[in-house]
């Protein structure tokens, strides 16, 4: 068993007293109990069975303050019961009660302190493991200045536990694929070479999903346009139309997370889209992106990417009918919802390749009082689903 210790002891007391009590943790190491010290608090929760406070004396109060905002719930305050190291933690501890966070003084005997290791590392073990499993490939891109997320807020309303990797994993996983192309697709209007570009990063995307367990991932993608020379588009339209893994644009976890509850929650694919253009007093709303499901679609053809003109983008058909928009703040705090009706689709020159234009009520929300720059839209008139959903999480609607 690993336990990580970050140890805690005034100045005031003697280092060679600190030192000889330290030999106590002895005959827990006898015993299997590997602890390993780290002196930065953030490095506590690295891996490990069980993350501990070791209060080493009297005194060292002002020390766990110092390092509060770098420690997590809950909080283990271990003590060898000398230099009045019980009496401090004590009062740690009633500092935690008083603001309503749980943690526990460990303090006792051998066998009882080895007993309450083995507890509670088995019970860490059967609540660290999230239900969800969602990838963030490389940070928010920069102009995403307001999608930030608490990692364990999200895991705590969501059951999602948030995975950073890097996006230099998936260029060395591309490196290594073979030129390949899934020759159901509509591929007779198109470069092909831009084609077998863009379908070799869908199978390096695969190989990341697979090794890392991952149900979702966000892609920072702008950033393989200089790299790999080719966009995540088709990679993404091919993950939504599938059932066994959700794809999202720019490492916008907050549109990640709104997309989760579309496929895991609602069972629908859904479309990450930009606002373009809007008209509140028509009720009017146009949104476009460079990549959609293809599953969503009546039809589609390739372009190109409408940024940067290289790669691949799809212009979608998207049918008439009743839809859905929505999305979530990155304070994980509230949401917006509507109803409404798509009219038609367009395809201008000016714009991210499919677009669609949505009758809407209340569009005056997304000007007054947004919560981002992508939109979720989904098939159907699910606003009511969607509203009791957040709503139990906490969530207010705007």
């Amino acid at each position: 068993m690993k336990i990580n210790v970050y140890p805690i002891v005034s100045s005031l007391h003697n280092q060679r007293l600190i030192d000889e009590m330290a030999s106590m943790l002895d005959p827990l190491k006898e015993k299997g109990v590997d602890f390993s010290f780290v002196t930065d608090a953030e490095k506590l929760y690295g891996d490990c069975d069980l993350s501990v406070i070791l209060v080493q004396s009297g005194g060292s109060e002002n020390l766990f303050l110092k390092a509060f905002g770098n420690l997590k719930e809950p909080y283990y305050l271990l003590t060898y019961g000398a230099n009045n190291s019980l009496a401090a933690s004590l009062e740690i501890m009633a500092f935690l009660v008083k603001h309503g966070l749980k943690g526990e003084v460990l303090h006792g005997s051998e066998d009882y302190l080895l007993s309450r290791f083995q507890e509670l590392s088995k019970k860490k073990e059967e609540t660290t493991k999230a239900k969800y499993r969602l990838g963030v490939l490389g940070h928010p891109s920069d102009w995403l200045i307001s999608s930030d997320v608490d990692y364990r807020k999200a895991r705590e309303l969501f059951d999602v536990e948030l995975v950073d990797l890097p996006i230099s994993e998936v260029v060395d996983l591309y490196d290594k694929e073979k030129d390949e192309l899934d020759e159901s697709l509509n591929v007779s209007s198109f470069d092909r070479k831009e084609l077998v570009k863009a379908y070799r990063l869908y199978k390096a995307l695969e190989k990341i999903v697979t090794i890392h367990d991952l149900d979702g991932f966000t892609i920072r993608c702008f950033d393989l346009l200089g790299s790999l020379k080719t966009t995540a588009c088709l990679a993404l339209a091919l993950f939504n139309s599938k059932n066994d893994c959700l794809g999202t644009c720019e490492g916008d976890i907050p549109s990640m997370l709104s997309m989760f509850v579309s496929k895991y929650v609602l069972r629908s694919e859904s479309f990450q889209c930009n606002p373009s253009r809007i008209d509140v007093k028509a009720n009017k709303i146009v949104l476009a992106h460079c990549t959609l499901p293809l599953s969503m679609c009546e039809s589609y053809v390739f372009d190109t990417h409408f940024e940067s003109g290289i790669g691949v983008g799809i212009h979608g058909e998207i049918k008439e009918g009743d839809v859905t928009l929505f999305r979530i703040n990155s304070a994980l705090t509230e949401f917006f919802v509507e109803e409404g009706t798509l009219e038609k689709d367009l395809y201008e020159k000016h714009l991210c390749r499919t677009q669609i234009v949505l009758d809407l009520p209340h569009l005056d929300k997304i000007l007054t009082h947004p919560l981002g720059n992508h939109e979720i839209v989904i098939k159907g008139h699910r606003a009511k689903e969607i509203a009791d959903y957040f709503s139990s999480k906490g969530l207010r609607r705007i």
